[in-house]
């Protein structure tokens, strides 16, 4: 018995244009290409078809009446559930505003009227095939955050630790006027932090008492664990430091590389603020959950002993 073989889908473009001629020259094109290609006449109509239509591809006329296409493309791109759907605008106008009002509205690229078929065939089969890799990366990191949520489901003692290190990244960071991108990078770590400990045993993880000297070198290991978790992922990078080096310590007694002060990445030095706040300010196996003012004290000490930034300490104070 030979394997079965398995061709994917045929991408589904939508074309969106008010005017039919200019509509029907796209369809027959894309269609001959062996595309599923699908039509709406205004950017009204496009939005509300989209989510049923689930298009892989969208050629956006930009002179539309009602909405044009770069306010159709804004919404596009600010939409969680549609921001990875490549936008090619076609207009006839080929200026330079027009181009650049395109790039701030999202678009991914412009061609102008009468396009060139076979430039218009490379182009929609380039970033299709884009599309789908994105798409592949994005599975690849919902499934990293699954593992995470079941490591935290071992200990049932760190209850919505996570969830609760997210809302305080989010806060803190916008009131250090963190950019997006670190925003991000610090959202993503209060799941992905602990994500190496996946491998590490539960007589270990789970241990009330206090861990000896072998069970502690197992214990460390989980930074190194979690961080070739998420290597291979492009969009980890800025994440891979928060996890590698998230119990560091400003006099450099910290693990695993030693470093010191600034050496430790800003970005880190916040998130371990925050992670030692929540830890302290909720129960644990081994602890119960402290008060306010206690779990402030405890944290200025470590700041006395050395062990964090007293500036950024003050800061998350004032804060």
């Amino acid at each position: 018995m030979t394997a079965p073989s398995f061709c994917p889908d045929p991408a589904r473009i939508l074309v969106v244009d008010d005017y039919p001629p200019c509509r029907a020259m796209a369809i027959d094109l894309l269609s001959v290409e062996g595309y599923r290609v699908l039509e709406a006449s205004d950017g009204y109509q496009a939005l509300a078809s989209i989510p049923a239509l689930k298009p892989d591809l969208i050629l956006l006329d930009i002179s539309m009446p009602g909405m044009d296409g770069f306010e159709v493309c804004r919404r596009l791109k600010q939409d969680e559930t549609t921001r990875l759907i490549p936008v090619i605008f076609l207009t006839a106008l080929d200026d330079r505003p027009t181009r650049l009002q395109g790039i701030e509205a999202g678009g991914d690229d412009l061609l102008t009227k009468p396009f060139d078929p076979l430039q218009l065939s490379a182009r929609v089969r380039s970033l299709v095939h884009q599309k789908r890799l994105n798409e592949d990366l994005d599975h690849a990191s919902q499934v990293l955050f699954s593992i995470a949520r079941a490591v935290e489901s071992r200990d049932p003692h760190t209850g919505d630790h996570c969830e609760r290190l997210s809302k305080l990244a989010q806060a803190f960071g916008q009131y250090l006027e963190l950019p997006a991108a670190q925003l991000r990078d610090l959202t993503w770590a209060s799941y992905l932090h602990d994500i190496g400990k996946v491998g590490i045993p539960d007589a270990i993880l789970l241990k009330t008492g206090p861990l000896t000297a072998a069970e502690q070198t197992i214990m460390r290991q989980h930074v190194f664990l979690g961080e070739n978790i998420c290597r291979p992922l492009r969009t980890m990078q800025g994440v891979l430091p928060i996890i590698r080096h998230h119990h560091e310590r400003w006099d450099g007694s910290g693990y695993p590389d030693g470093l010191k002060e600034n050496a430790i990445p800003w970005v880190v030095q916040i998130f371990q603020i925050i992670d030692i706040y929540d830890a302290l300010a909720h129960e644990r196996p081994y602890k119960p959950a402290f008060p306010i003012a206690m779990t402030l004290d405890i944290i200025r000490d470590e700041v006395n002993r050395g062990w964090r930034n007293p500036a950024l300490m003050t800061q998350f104070e004032c804060w």
